[in-house]
C-alpha cells in the first residue's frame, strides 16, 4: 500500500478528463486505471483509493512507451 497519508475522504482522482480506453491493456489513455478501479472510484474508501494508486505509476510508463502521452502527464507522487 501507500505510503501517502490522506484525511479521510481526500484522496484526489487521478483523472485528468482523457477518458479514453487503450483496447490492448484496458487501461484508460489518461488516468491508467482500468474500467473497474474508475466505477468504484467514488464509492471506495480511501484505502482502497491509495492501493489504486499505487497500481498506476508502471501503467503510465507503459502506456507512455507505447506512445500514450496522456498517462504521463499526470501522476501521483506522495
Amino acid at each position: 500500500m501507500s505510503s501517502v497519508s490522506a484525511i479521510a475522504g481526500a484522496v484526489k482522482s487521478p483523472c485528468t478528463n482523457v477518458c479514453k480506453i487503450h483496447q490492448p491493456t484496458g487501461w484508460c489513455e489518461g488516468c491508467a486505471r482500468t474500467i473497474p478501479e474508475i466505477t468504484v472510484w467514488s464509492k471506495a474508501a480511501d484505502v482502497t483509493r491509495l492501493e489504486i494508486l499505487d497500481r498506476l505509476p508502471p501503467r503510465r510508463e507503459h502506456l507512455l512507451n507505447l506512445g500514450i502521452f496522456t498517462a504521463a502527464e499526470q501522476t501521483h507522487e506522495p
